[in-house]
């Protein structure tokens, strides 16, 4: 089992983060390091990170939420999300693909219905639905909220 610590990021940490969001494959825009928490391995290494990404003045969303592949399934992600949840405000939104849906659930997060969704996330999952039509996986884009 590897030894890490969670804390929030470094400027210094800011193109390790940038480098994890495009190796897990996600979301790459909006990467402010100053919003971030990490979990950094006793080498120095960014293994995991996650940060609360503002959309105006009253939306806040969990997210990029990623762990480098070889540091996955030990309980890191987790204690990521847990540490970023313990003081933020509610409701808190996050957009994942449907089948990681059951592991938010765990948080408290439910899915929401289009029409209660706020407007910016409507948007991303109609954008979302059509880009679908042509990479034709067959995911959906889940919203969730946690209160």
């Amino acid at each position: 089992m590897a030894n890490y610590t969670i804390r929030p990021a470094l400027e210094a940490e800011s193109a390790q983060i940038k480098d994890l969001i495009h190796l897990v494959g996600i979301n790459p825009t909006g990467l402010d390091w100053r919003r971030f928490v990490v979990a950094v391995n006793d080498g120095g290494q960014v293994i995991a990170c996650g940060q609360l990404k503002p959309h105006g003045a009253d939306i806040l969303e969990l997210a990029s939420i990623g762990t480098r592949p070889e540091y996955r399934g030990r309980g890191i992600a987790r204690a990521v999300i847990e540490e970023l949840l313990r003081e933020s405000p509610r409701p808190l939104y996050l957009m994942c693909i449907s089948h990681n849906g059951p592991m938010y659930e765990k948080f408290g997060f439910r899915p929401m219905d289009y029409k209660q969704m706020p407007r910016y996330f409507q948007r991303i999952q109609k954008f979302f639905q059509v880009a679908d039509v042509i990479r034709r996986t067959g995911e959906e884009l889940l919203v969730m909220k946690l209160e």
